[in-house]
C-alpha cells in the first residue's frame, strides 16, 4: 500500500471519530473523492514544474501520533516571542497543548479548530466560512479538508483591535520516526478589526516531518490583518502552506513570508478582491543553504476597481539550493485604476545554487498601472570592494551587502520584537554579527 492509499483507506476510522455537521461531512467527503481521483500533484502540472513531492511522498508517514507528547517550556521557549506579551495557540505533534498556549474569549476568541467544528455555538460561522474560499481543484488543499479536525480558530469581531499579537506554533516532538501532519487555520477580521498573528512549524528533533497546511482568512471591510511566517525549520522537515485571504472593501491584509530553512517548502499564497479601495502587501525573504528548496507561489486576483497590490520578494542561495517563484496578479475587465506592482530579486552566492522565476500579468481592464520584474545575479564586486578598503573583512562585507538586499522587506516588519528576532536569525544564518539591531 503506497501512502495515498494509506490516506484513503485511513479517512473513514477517522472520520467516524470525530462529531461534526452534516455539512461538514459532506464538504469533508466530497474533498476526499477529489484527492482520490487527482492524487498528489506533479512537475506535469505547470504549478509545481520546478518543485517534486516524490521523494516526500515515496515513504510512509503516521497520520496520528500513537502516544501524547510533552514538551517543556524551557526546551521551546526561545521560539516564542518571550519578550512580548502575546496570545499563543500551541500544538505538539497536532496535538492541543494546553500547558504552553494562552488562549481568550475575552472580547475576542483565540481558541481551537476542534472547537468551531464541534460546537453548536460555532456552527454559524463555520457554515458561513468553513472552506468558503480554499478552492475545490486543489488536491493538497482537498486532502488537507477531508482530514481537517485541529488548528487555530481566530475571530475578531466589529471594530475590536486584538491588543496583543497571536502566536499559532505547530511544534513537532521526534517522537514519532516519521510524521503527516494537515493542520486547518480559520481567522475572521470582522469589520474595522485589527491583528496581528504569527505563524510558525518548528520541529525539534531531526526526523521525517511533512505538514500540510491550510489557512482561510476572512479580512471584511475596513479591517486591518499583519501576518508573519517564520519558516526556519531542521532540514529534514517539509512544509506545504495553502493560504487564502478573501478582502472586502477598504482592507489593508499584509502577509511576511521569511523561509530561512527547511527540507522543502512551498508557499501557496492567494489574495481575492471583493471590493474597492482594498490593499494587499506580499512580501518575502528567502535564504537557503546545502540542498534546500523554497517555492513561493502568489496569486492576487483584482477583481473590484480601484484597489492595490505590492509584491516584494528576495531570494538569496548558497550551495546546492534551489529557489522558485511563480507569481500571478489577475486584473479582471472591471478591476479599473488597478495599481499592482509585482518584484523578485535574487543573489546566488554559488554557482550550483539555482533560481526559477517567473512573474505573470493577466490583465483584462485597460486603466491600470501594473508592472512586474525579476532579477537574478550576484554580490555587487564594486560595493564588496569598496568595504574591504574600509577594513571590514570579506565574510562580513558578505554579510552587510546580504543584508542591505534583504532590508527594504524587514523594514515594513510592524512588530519591533519580531523584527529583532528575525534580523538575528538572519545575522545567524550568515554566520556573522552583524554589530546592530534593529
Amino acid at each position: 500500500m503506497d501512502f495515498q492509499d494509506k490516506l484513503i483507506s485511513s479517512y473513514l476510522a477517522f472520520e467516524e471519530g470525530v462529531n461534526l455537521s452534516d455539512s461538514v461531512h459532506k464538504t469533508r467527503a466530497k474533498a476526499l473523492k477529489y484527492f482520490e481521483e487527482t492524487g498528489f500533484p506533479t512537475r506535469k502540472d505547470e504549478s509545481w514544474k520546478y518543485t517534486s513531492l516524490a521523494a516526500l511522498i515515496n515513504q510512509d508517514y503516521s497520520l496520528f501520533p500513537k502516544s501524547e507528547s510533552t514538551i517543556e517550556l524551557r526546551d521551546v521557549k526561545k521560539y516564542f516571542l518571550y519578550d512580548t506579551d502575546t496570545y499563543k495557540v500551541i500544538f505538539i505533534d497536532g496535538v492541543y497543548s494546553p500547558f504552553l498556549s494562552n488562549t481568550t474569549h475575552d472580547g475576542l476568541d483565540v481558541c481551537l479548530m476542534s472547537a468551531a467544528l464541534t460546537k453548536p455555538k460555532y456552527r454559524e460561522l463555520i457554515n458561513t466560512y468553513f472552506n468558503k474560499i480554499a478552492p475545490a481543484n486543489e488536491s493538497l488543499t482537498a486532502l488537507n479538508t477531508s482530514y481537517a479536525k485541529e488548528g487555530a480558530y481566530i475571530y475578531i469581531p466589529p471594530s475590536v483591535v486584538a491588543e496583543k499579537p497571536i502566536e499559532i506554533i505547530h511544534f513537532a516532538s521526534g517522537n514519532e520516526t516519521s510524521l503527516w501532519m494537515q493542520p486547518r487555520n480559520l481567522i475572521v477580521v470582522d469589520k474595522n478589526a485589527q491583528v496581528q498573528i504569527i505563524e510558525r512549524h518548528q520541529s525539534l528533533k531531526a526526523h521525517a516531518v511533512v505538514t500540510n497546511s491550510v489557512t482561510e482568512i476572512f479580512v471584511h471591510q475596513d479591517a486591518f490583518l499583519d501576518y508573519y511566517k517564520l519558516q526556519n525549520d531542521l532540514e529534514s522537515a517539509s512544509l506545504i502552506d495553502n493560504t487564502y485571504i478573501t478582502q472586502e472593501k477598504n482592507s489593508h491584509a499584509s502577509v511576511h513570508t521569511f523561509s530561512l530553512g527547511g527540507k522543502l517548502i512551498r508557499n501557496n499564497l492567494n489574495f481575492y478582491h471583493k471590493g474597492e479601495h482594498i490593499l494587499s502587501t506580499l512580501k518575502g525573504v528567502t535564504i537557503l543553504e546545502d540542498q534546500q528548496h523554497v517555492d513561493h507561489s502568489t496569486l492576487v486576483h483584482h477583481a473590484q476597481p480601484n484597489c492595490e497590490s505590492h509584491q516584494d520578494y528576495k531570494g538569496i542561495f548558497s550551495d546546492r539550493s534551489e529557489g522558485v517563484f511563480n507569481g500571478k496578479i489577475v486584473v479582471d475587465k472591471v478591476a479599473q485604476k488597478t495599481n499592482a506592482f509585482q518584484q523578485n530579486n535574487n543573489i546566488l552566492l554559488e554557482n550550483k545554487a539555482t533560481i526559477n522565476t517567473k512573474p505573470q500579468l493577466e490583465i483584462f481592464a485597460d486603466d491600470v498601472k501594473c508592472s512586474h520584474g525579476c532579477t537574478v545575479g550576484q554580490l555587487d564586486e564594486e560595493a564588496l570592494f569598496y568595504l574591504r578598503s574600509r577594513g571590514i573583512p570579506k565574510k562580513e562585507a558578505k554579510a552587510l551587502l546580504t543584508y542591505a538586499f534583504a532590508n527594504t522587506v524587514l523594514n515594513s516588519v510592524q512588530l519591533p520584537s519580531l523584527k529583532k528576532r528575525i534580523n538575528l536569525q538572519i545575522a545567524k544564518k550568515l554566520g556573522v554579527n552583524l554589530g546592530f539591531e534593529l
